[in-house]
């Protein structure tokens, strides 16, 4: 009996209750329910944090893809810029050759029946070079532009001068002085023109001395 006493009074000393009475053996549900509910809080708490986590590392996998794809596509852009454009300076360079043929068959007679045979052979042949030369510029997207008659544009064009002219618009390209090129959709070199004005009216003069 006295045996019995101290279990009790060590039961009822416990500072948390006991699930299982310990005199019957029978499960406290009262007791159990309660730790059961602070189980799965705790529980859920955990599953909380875990499924907090995971989004975050679900967030950051979607922008990690995002920013790869980016990347991606900046990468392809810039390699079809760079092929679409890498004859840019080569292009350049070669435009003065292109110039200097021109020149050569502007200073050639025009009745070119007069001339040596061997002269009008040496002028066919460049003639048939700067025609070659164009042709290839054509396949590389190279093409020339030769303005005149056209309206002005200065994302194209280089005005030099201006020609007082009654028969053109005003605007008007009426003179090329160089030609300009375009390399697909940028421009190479401007063409220098001479640019249509409107002629000066002469002011009548009005005598004020009467």
């Amino acid at each position: 009996m006295a045996e019995d006493d101290k279990k009790a009074e060590q039961y009822a000393n416990q500072d948390a209750e006991p699930l299982v009475n310990p005199d019957d053996g029978i499960i406290d549900m009262d007791a159990f329910v309660g730790a059961g509910a602070s189980q799965d809080d705790e529980a859920d708490s955990d599953d909380d944090g875990e499924e907090s986590e995971v989004q975050q590392l679900k967030d950051q996998l979607i922008r990690t893809l995002a920013e790869l794809e980016n990347t991606r596509k900046r990468a392809e852009r810039d390699i079809a810029h760079a092929r679409k454009f890498a004859i840019t300076d080569f292009a350049r360079d070669l435009l003065s050759s292109s110039d200097n043929l021109r020149r050569a068959l502007e200073s050639a007679p025009e009745d070119r029946d007069e001339l040596d045979i061997m002269l009008k052979n040496l002028v066919i042949g460049v003639e048939m070079t700067e025609k070659e030369l164009l042709g290839v510029f054509e396949k590389h997207g190279i093409r020339k532009i030769e303005p005149l008659g056209e309206k002005f544009d200065y994302n194209l064009h280089q005005a030099m001068f201006e020609v007082p002219d009654a028969k053109s618009e005003p605007g008007t390209v009426v003179q090329v002085m160089q030609p300009g090129y375009v390399l697909q959709d940028r421009l190479l070199r401007a063409a220098m023109v001479g640019v249509a004005k409107s002629p000066e009216v002469p002011k009548e003069h009005v005598d004020t001395t009467a």
